[in-house]
């Protein structure tokens, strides 16, 4: 005979988060928040949830100790099919703390850092996921359809972080940039060892190291499509691209097929022309304030 237990409980019998727990019964349509309160729907009621009036807690859910959470009853590949998982669940699935894996969901731009907990970002609900709230701390979260675990930027960005190469698995990009990339290899070394393609980026490079902004040299974009950027700052989120050989038809055709793109997902963008290379001091610290970058 199964034990009524309440969420907290039955969560802690399986191992995961509450927070987690009540997402996956919020997914199969067996509890609903409403205001500071969940409430118990039909499809919960029938699945074995039933109140309990408690003289020290008051009023909450208890369900069966073998309560099954297939939700069955969903239509297939619907949002609300999916079992949602936080970042705790994703992070056991890479061997990452939840803490680490936050970091990781930041760094590819799905979410944003609050006050306490995470906000999703437009990306983030491109990619699938979904914001909540702790029902007793108010403190934000995200959670994620199940199968984000194979998310390709998330896995490439995963990969470099725990030093695996993923470059023998790359694409040529879809812009051309291939053929670029190997007609300017990347052979002046900056301040901070980097080795980029052309002397301008070399100043740019060298003036945000100067600057102590920690920045990526070719980071790919966390999307779909193999495309690089030329420098990246994690504090922001910003993206610059320097454009040069502007007499260069197959060029202007690559940058204006970038540009696209950073436009097309919403990315927080910097465009340095040479005139703006020659003047870094006065253009960059005003160009990144605006993304909340601050220098010096």
């Amino acid at each position: 005979m199964s034990k009524p237990l309440s969420t907290s409980a039955l969560a802690k019998l399986r191992g995961i988060p509450g927070k987690e727990l009540f997402s996956q019964l919020e997914a199969c349509g067996f509890i609903q928040r409403k205001g500071n309160e969940w409430v118990l729907l039909p499809a919960g009621e029938k699945a074995g949830g039933q109140y309990v009036d408690h003289t020290k807690y008051g009023k909450y859910i208890t369900w069966p100790d073998d309560l099954s959470l297939q939700c069955a009853d969903k239509t297939p590949g619907s949002p609300s099919a999916q079992k949602l998982v936080t970042a705790t669940i994703i992070g056991k699935a890479f061997n990452l703390s939840a803490n680490r894996m936050n970091s990781i969901l930041s760094e590819l731009g799905w979410i944003n850092k609050a006050l306490k907990g995470w906000t999703i970002t437009p990306s983030g609900a491109s990619a699938g996921g979904e914001q909540k709230e702790d029902f007793r701390s108010g403190i934000p979260y995200v959670v994620w359809p199940n199968a984000i675990t194979e998310n390709k930027a998330l896995k490439t960005t995963i990969s470099e972080v725990q030093g695996e190469s993923a470059s023998e698995e790359a694409k040529p990009e879809t812009n051309d940039c291939s053929n670029f990339r190997d007609k300017f290899e990347a052979k002046l070394r900056t301040t901070d060892g980097h080795y980029v393609r052309s002397k301008a980026e070399m100043l740019i490079d060298n003036w945000l190291y100067m600057a102590e902004i920690v920045h990526a040299y070719e980071r790919k974009l966390p999307i779909e499509e193999e495309v690089y950027c030329d420098f990246y700052i994690p504090t922001g989120k910003v993206y610059i691209e320097y454009w040069g050989y502007e007499n260069d038809s197959k060029y202007l055709h690559r940058k204006a097929q970038k540009q696209a793109i950073y436009a097309r997902y919403g990315f927080k963008l910097i465009e340095l022309e040479d005139a703006d290379v020659q003047n870094l001091d006065d253009v960059l610290p005003r160009l990144l304030l605006k993304h909340g970058v601050q220098s010096y």
